[in-house]
C-alpha cells in the first residue's frame, strides 16, 4: 500500500493557553498534516522554559510538544489583540484551549459567542480537574495530578517514600484524550455539519491508568500497598531483574508461563508447588521465590535469557536505556525515533506512534521560534472535509454520541485492545466483540480448571466488565469454516476491525489485511501487536508491563544508582489502547472523506516512548540523561512527604518563586520566604535536603487531607498520594458523577469509571453492561446476518457459537474427538 496524503491536511487548528495537554493534542493534529497555529504572548509560551534544557537553552519538553506548528505572537495589551485572535479562531476548524492549566497571557476569548457565529467550530477545553468540583481551582502539576489519581502510591520501596516518574505523563495522557474527543467531533461534523464543545479533565484522564487496580481492589476487598520496587499487585513476578549483563523485564501471568519460567531457570520445586499456580498466590511467597530466582538470573545475560524466553513463549525482554533506544535502527526506520530542529540544534525525539500505512504521520519537523510561521499543505482556500465517499449507516440521530453509526469488529482481548474499542463504544460506535467458547477473552480469567469454569467464574471478573461495557458480544470458532465465514460477513459491512493478537494470528486464520481489503475496501484494520508487524521482536510475548520494560522509560525513573523502575503495572496497555483509538479516528476521517480504508500497524511498545521524549532529546544532544528520583529538574522543592498515620503521604511541588514563598510561610519558615536569594530555584537546590526535612517536619504532624487543603488554600500545588481504590471516595469525582452504577448478570451492581471527555456537565452514560459470553449471538447472527433458528441451532450444536466456556478438560476431549479417525 503506497502512502496517499496527510489525513488531516484540510483542518486548521488554533491552540491557546499554556498547557502540555493542549500542546500535545494540537501536535497530534500537526503530525497528520493539519495547519496548527500556536498563539503565544511576546515572551513566548511559559513551557519554553521548562526543564530539562538543551545545551542551547531550549526546552526539550516544549520541543517535543510543538514541532510542526506555526507560532503566532499576540500581545494581550494590544488594543486589537482580542479582535485579531477572534478572526484567527473564526477561520479555524478546531480550537484547543489550555488556559485553565497555566493562565498564560492571552487575550480574552468569548467561545460561546464565536460558536454561535461559527456552529461548525469544534472546541476543546483542557484543565487539571474540570470546570467544577472541590478541586476545580486547585494549584497543580503533573506530580500532583498523578498522586491524586492513584498512580504513585504503589510504586517504590515498601517503607517509602512512594517513587514517581518524571513529569511527562499527565500532559500526554490528557492530550491523547483531547485528541480522541476532537477527532471524534470531526467525524461527527462530516455527517451533521455541526461542531461540538468538549471538556477534558487531566485528573480523570489519568484514571484510565489506575482503574484496573482500582476495580481489582474493589472486587477482591483487598487493601493494596507498596511491596517494593518493581513489585506490583495483583500478579507476581512482574518486574525488572539484574542479569550477568543488563536488566531483564519479566512478566508471568498464566500458569503455563510460570511453569515455563521455572523450567528455564531449572527450578522444578517452584514449578510443581501447587501453592504457586496463580500470580496472586505467588505474591504471598515473594521473598522465597526471589531467593531462588535472582541468583539464577545473574548467571546469564539479558540477551541470552531473552533468546531462551522466545523459545519458551515467556514474556521477558531486555530493558534498554535511552542510549540503546537511540541506537535501535528498527525504531528509526519505523519513525518511532525522529529528527527535530530546535533553533540551531538538531536532535532526536519520539515520533508519532499512530503508524497509518496510507496516510502516515510526518517524521519529525521543526520547533517554531516565537512568531515563526511554517509552510503547510493547507491554504486559506483549503477544501473542507466532507462525507461524500461513505454512507452513514446508523438509524436514528447521531446527536448524542459522535461515533453513532460506526461499526467496529473487535477481536481484541485483555486491556489495550478492549480499552481502544471501549472508548469507541463509549463515544457511540456499535462494537461487536468476538470471542470463542474455546478461547474467551483472557481477562475473564486465565484459570481453565473445571471448577473455575463450572462455577462460571469467567463471568464474575470486574476487570473484564469495566473494559467491555457498551459492546455486544458474540462467540465464533474462527478455526472452523463456518465460524470464519460468519466473521467475514460481519466484516463486509463494518468500518473498523481491531485485534491485539500476535501479528500472525489473524492472517493464519484467513483474516489478513489483504483478504479483508477485498471484502471491504473502505475498511480500517488495526493490528495492535506488542512490537509491530515486521519487528525483529514480533514473536516476543508481551503484556503492558513488558511494553513499559522495553520502552526505555524505566531507565529514567528512580535514583541515580538504583535499578530501572517500572512506574505502573501494565502501564503500556492503557497507553497503547489510547494511541490505537487515536490512530483509528485519523484513519476513519480519511476513509469517510475518500472511501479508502487502510492498515494501521500499531506497535504498543512505541506508544510508551513519548513518556521519555524529553530525555531522548537530551540524550541525543548530550550523550547522557540524568535521573532525578523524586526531585525535579526545575521545581524546588518537589516530592512526596510523610504525613500523620500509617503510610500516609502528600505530594508537594513549588512551581514558581511565589509558590515557594507561600510554602515557606505555611511551614513556619518566614525567614526563607523573606530571603530574596531563595526566589531562585538553583539557590534552593543547594539546600534542597534541608528544605525537604523542614517540610516533612510540618507534614508529619498533620492528617494528609487536612495538609492538602491547608496548602491549597495558600495556592500551593499539593495532593494526597492516594491508593487507586481511594478514588471511589474522592470528593472531586463524586461531585462530578464520575463513577456510574452498572448492573450486570453474575456480578450485580458495581461502579464503573466514565471517560474524561464531557459534552456538557455530565459524563457520557454507560448504556450497556459488558456482555456475558455469547450473550448477543442470536441478536447478531439473526438480526445482522439473517440466519434462521434452525441454522443457529446447528451452529450451536457444532460448537461454532455458544455461551458456555470450555474447561481445559473439555478442550482436550474435543480435540481427541476431532482427531479420532472416522470409519
Amino acid at each position: 500500500m503506497k502512502p496517499s496524503k496527510e489525513a488531516l491536511s484540510q483542518l486548521r487548528v488554533v491552540e491557546i493557553g499554556s498547557s502540555a495537554a493542549a500542546s500535545y493534542c494540537a501536535r497530534l493534529f500537526a503530525d497528520f498534516g493539519a495547519e496548527v497555529w500556536k498563539i503565544e504572548p511576546p515572551s513566548g509560551d511559559p513551557l519554553r522554559s521548562s526543564a530539562p534544557l538543551t545545551p542551547g537553552g531550549q526546552s526539550a519538553w516544549f520541543a517535543f510538544l510543538n514541532f510542526n506548528k506555526s507560532s503566532i505572537v499576540i500581545n494581550p495589551t494590544d488594543p486589537e489583540a482580542a479582535k485579531r485572535l477572534m478572526l484567527l479562531i473564526e477561520d479555524c476548524d478546531v480550537l484547543i484551549d489550555g488556559r485553565k492549566i497555566d493562565r498564560a497571557s492571552c487575550p480574552p476569548v468569548d467561545v460561546a459567542a464565536i460558536r454561535q457565529r461559527r456552529p461548525a467550530l469544534i472546541y476543546l477545553d483542557v484543565s487539571w480537574f474540570g470546570q467544577d468540583g472541590p478541586y476545580a481551582e486547585f494549584s497543580a502539576s503533573d506530580l500532583i495530578v498523578r498522586a491524586l489519581a492513584g498512580l504513585i502510591k504503589l510504586v517504590g520501596p515498601a517503607e517509602g517514600p512512594p517513587l514517581h516518574a518524571p513529569d511527562f505523563q499527565v500532559g500526554i495522557l490528557a492530550g491523547l484524550w483531547g485528541f480522541i474527543a476532537a477527532a471524534s467531533a470531526v467525524i461527527a461534523r462530516m455527517q451533521t455539519g455541526a461542531g461540538r464543545s468538549y471538556t477534558v479533565s487531566s485528573f480523570e484522564a489519568c484514571i484510565s491508568l489506575s482503574e484496573y487496580q482500582l476495580f481489582e481492589a474493589f472486587q477482591r476487598g483487598e487493601v493494596m500497598y507498596r511491596i517494593g520496587i518493581n513489585r506490583f499487585w495483583p500478579n507476581y513476578p512482574i518486574g525488572i531483574y539484574e542479569t550477568k549483563m543488563g536488566w531483564l523485564g519479566v512478566t508471568t501471568i498464566t500458569p503455563a508461563q510460570w511453569r515455563a519460567f521455572c523450567d528455564m531457570l531449572g527450578l522444578p520445586q517452584l514449578r510443581d508447588d501447587p501453592a504457586l499456580v496463580l500470580g496472586a498466590d505467588r505474591l504471598n511467597h515473594m521473598e522465597e521465590i526471589e531467593r531462588l530466582v535472582i541468583p539464577r538470573l545473574r548467571r546469564r545475560t539479558a540477551q541470552q535469557w531473552f533468546a531462551e524466553g522466545l523459545k519458551r513463549k515467556i514474556p521477558i525482554v531486555p530493558v534498554p536505556d535511552i542510549s540503546a533506544l537511540l541506537q535501535d535502527q528498527e525504531k528509526i526506520e519505523r519513525g518511532a525515533i525522529v529528527p527535530i530542529l530546535l533553533g540551531q540544534e538538531r536532535a532526536l525525539t519520539a515520533g508519532s506512534m499512530q503508524r497509518l500505512a496510507l496516510t502516515p504521520p510526518r517524521r519529525g519537523g521543526k520547533v517554531p521560534s516565537p512568531g515563526e510561521r511554517q509552510s503547510s499543505s493547507s491554504t486559506n482556500t483549503r477544501p473542507k472535509l466532507t462525507n461524500g465517499a461513505s454512507t452513514f449507516r446508523g438509524s436514528g440521530s447521531p446527536a448524542e454520541q459522535p461515533l453513532f453509526g460506526t461499526c467496529v469488529i473487535d477481536f481484541s482481548m485483555g486491556w489495550a485492545g478492549p480499552l481502544c474499542t471501549r472508548t469507541l463504544a463509549d463515544l457511540g460506535a456499535d462494537v461487536i466483540k468476538i470471542e470463542a467458547i474455546q478461547y474467551p477473552d483472557w481477562w475473564r480469567g486465565v484459570d481453565r480448571r473445571p471448577d473455575y469454569v463450572n462455577r462460571q467464574m469467567h463471568e464474575k471478573t470486574l476487570r473484564f466488565c469495566m473494559m467491555n461495557r457498551n459492546k455486544r458480544g458474540i462467540t465464533l470458532d474462527l478455526t472452523r469454516a463456518d465460524g470464519l465465514a460468519l466473521a467475514k460477513r460481519l466484516i463486509e459491512s463494518a468500518d473498523v476491525v481491531v485485534d491485539n493478537y500476535s501479528v500472525d494470528v489473524l492472517p493464519r486464520l484467513g483474516l489478513g489485511y489483504e483478504v479483508l481489503k477485498r471484502l471491504n475496501p473502505r475498511l480500517v484494520v488495526m493490528s495492535m501487536s506488542a512490537f509491530g508487524k515486521n519487528s525483529v521482536l514480533r514473536d516476543c510475548r508481551a503484556y503492558g508491563s513488558t511494553l513499559e520494560q522495553a520502552s526505555g522509560l524505566p531507565s529514567v525513573v528512580g535514583t541515580v544508582n538504583g535499578p530501572p523502575v517500572m512506574s505502573h503495572v501494565a502501564f503500556g496497555d492503557a497507553i497503547g489502547g489510547l494511541n490505537g483509538c487515536a490512530a483509528l479516528l485519523v484513519a476513519l476521517i480519511h476513509a469517510r472523506e475518500t472511501g479508502e480504508g487502510q492498515f494501521v500497524d500499531l506497535a504498543q511498545v512505541e506508544c510508551m516512548m513519548p513518556l521519555a521524549a524529553p530525555w531522548i532529546i537530551i540524550q541525543s544532544l548530550c550523550g547522557t540523561s540524568r535521573r532525578y528520583g523524586n526531585r525535579h529538574p526545575q521545581f524546588v522543592p518537589h516530592g512526596c512527604f510523610r504525613c500523620a498515620g500509617d503510610d500516609s503521604w502528600i505530594a508537594i511541588a513549588a512551581t514558581d518563586a511565589g509558590m515557594w514563598q507561600r510554602l515557606a510561610s505555611v511551614i513556619g519558615r518566614p525567614d526563607w520566604a523573606a530571603d530574596s536569594s531563595l526566589k531562585l530555584a538553583d539557590r534552593r537546590r543547594a539546600m534542597e535536603e534541608t528544605i525537604e526535612s523542614a517540610i516533612e517536619a510540618w507534614t508529619c504532624t498533620l492528617d494528609v487531607d487536612h495538609a492538602m487543603f491547608l496548602l491549597q488554600a495558600a495556592r500551593i500545588a499539593a495532593g494526597v498520594v492516594r491508593l487507586p481504590v481511594d478514588l471511589l471516595k474522592d470528593s472531586q469525582l463524586r461531585s462530578r458523577s464520575f463513577f456510574q452504577h452498572v448492573e450486570r448478570a453474575f456480578i450485580g451492581g458495581h461502579p464503573q469509571s466514565s471517560i474524561p471527555i464531557r459534552e456538557g456537565a455530565r459524563p457520557y452514560s454507560i448504556r450497556r453492561a459488558a456482555p456475558t459470553l455469547g450473550e448477543h449471538n442470536r441478536e447478531i447472527v439473526a438480526g445482522l446476518l439473517g440466519l434462521c433458528d434452525a441454522e443457529i441451532s446447528k451452529l450451536e450444536g457444532k460448537g461454532i457459537i455458544g455461551t458456555q466456556m470450555l474447561s481445559d478438560v473439555e478442550l482436550r476431549q474435543r480435540r481427541r474427538s476431532e482427531e479420532a479417525p472416522t470409519t
